[in-house]
């Protein structure tokens, strides 16, 4: 569509604000809401369908939806029954759509995260996205897209639809649907309307099935999903399947020591190790580290699957260790779910699940230790030490340092683990100090 001339933002927001449902518009009960990251790590939410009363429009999204240059969305849908099988294909794809849109003629645009929901949805309900803003509405765009979507061989395919303006400085969704041997046709359009944010991250009711597994079984079901392309996952179900079903600890105490990489957390795990004559254990286990690289490079549901059902094989381990010695665990589920949650709740720090929400205690058929240990360093202490090692940065690493909300979302999510929680031991002193805090801390909490 072109425009004479560009509209005035406080005109545009304005109609935005006082949309009213036309005779183009579809009614829906409930609208398709959508979640968009605007920059900054702030949500804002809008709809396509009838207007949500007491919504305020966000000058974000007018101004991402609106010209100048026009916005596509890109969502995946996930097949009937949303089963394990058809969510690792959603997030394949998803991860492959990721990649093909930083590339090639996309480069230009702005790509943003967006999560399409439905109000008060549970589990299932959740279609993950992108939002692509061509500031030169360039018709090379269109066509890209278009290619993009017919080179993909899964089914369904995924979702496009692109957003436009009207004189009036309405805002409308164009939804574009594929017919067989008729190629590329839009459906009419839908309007665009403001909605309140809701009072829970719209990924939340999706975590205990896509990353912080509350069972064994839940995690395994995603790595069978995997075996047919994924030969190692069926090498790492063959070890979980000879773990007991519920480990039990001896009598000697288990304690976990977690913290962000450079925290001197491998140093004080040794070190309490020797003076406790403990045995050392990490997670996840030597028998299947080895794959961590192929297990990294997968979508969260798939890398966190890999490192749950590990926290279950080191769980066998602790079992038996215990009987005989002290253990001292380099990691455990903490870690797990931590980086799930910050990965997968888009957003900031307010956008995580609230504190005793259930994403944070313990799952029931996991062994639990004694006493959990969360070493802390400020963040430019850590940088200074990562710097100074020239360690090799992990994926998840990287991110922590190109994004201090995603590094702050990871320590708030530590924070609020329960059942048990973290005790925080500030390791910024010297090793030898570290040392004696840490052994406090084990001899007044596991006697």
């Amino acid at each position: 569509m072109v425009f004479g001339r560009r509209p005035r933002a406080p005109l545009l927001l304005a109609r935005f604000s006082g949309l009213r449902r036309g005779a183009c518009g579809r009614a829906m009960a409930p609208p398709r809401c959508f979640a968009l990251e605007l920059p900054g790590c702030t949500l804002a939410h809008f709809a396509v369908g009838d207007e949500a009363p007491g919504a305020r429009p966000d000058p974000g999204v007018a101004a991402l939806l609106g010209p100048p240059g026009r916005s596509y969305s890109l969502s995946v849908p996930v097949a009937g029954g949303a089963g394990c099988a058809a969510r690792v294909r959603a997030a394949r794809l998803h991860q492959r759509l990721l990649h093909q849109l930083r590339r090639g003629p996309f480069r230009r645009c702005q790509l943003r995260r967006l999560l399409c929901y439905r109000p008060g949805g549970g589990p299932g309900g959740l279609q993950h996205g992108f939002l692509l803003h061509d500031p030169r509405d360039s018709p090379d765009t269109r066509s890209a897209l278009l290619a993009l979507l017919d080179a993909c061989p899964e089914a369904p395919r995924p979702r496009l639809a692109e957003f436009s303006g009207d004189p009036l400085c309405r805002l409308w969704q164009l939804p574009w649907e594929r017919r067989d041997g008729q190629g590329w046709r839009q459906l009419g359009r839908e309007r665009v309307v403001p909605v309140p944010e809701p009072a829970l991250h719209p990924t939340v009711p999706d975590l205990p099935s896509s990353g912080v597994f509350p069972r064994r079984e839940a995690a395994r079901a995603v790595l069978e999903a995997c075996t047919s392309f994924i030969p190692e996952a069926r090498a790492v179900l063959d070890l979980v399947d000879q773990c007991p079903e519920q480990a039990q600890k001896g009598k000697f105490p288990v304690i976990v020591m977690e913290g962000l990489d450079a925290t001197g957390k491998t140093t004080v795990t040794q070190s309490v190790s020797d003076s406790l004559k403990a045995v050392l254990l990490k997670s996840p286990p030597s028998c299947i580290s080895q794959w961590r690289k192929i297990f990294d490079d997968e979508p969260t549901i798939i890398r966190r699957a890999f490192y749950s059902l590990g926290n279950y094989i080191v769980a066998s381990e602790i079992a038996k260790e215990s009987t005989k010695s002290p253990v001292i665990v380099d990691r455990y589920w903490h870690s797990t779910a931590t980086y799930a949650i910050a990965t997968e709740v888009s957003g900031g720090l307010q956008h995580l699940p609230p504190a005793h929400h259930p994403i944070y205690q313990w799952p029931r058929d996991l062994l639990k230790p004694d006493l959990v240990l969360l070493l802390t360093v400020s963040p430019e202490e850590r940088m200074q030490r990562i710097e100074g090692r020239g360690m090799e940065r992990t994926k998840e690493e990287a991110e922590l340092e190109a994004s201090s909300i995603f590094r702050q979302k990871v320590e708030v999510s530590y924070q609020r683990m329960e059942n048990p929680g973290c005790h925080m031991v500030d390791a910024s002193p010297s090793r030898e100090k570290v040392l004696q805090m840490v052994l406090s801390e084990i001899q007044n909490n596991c006697n």
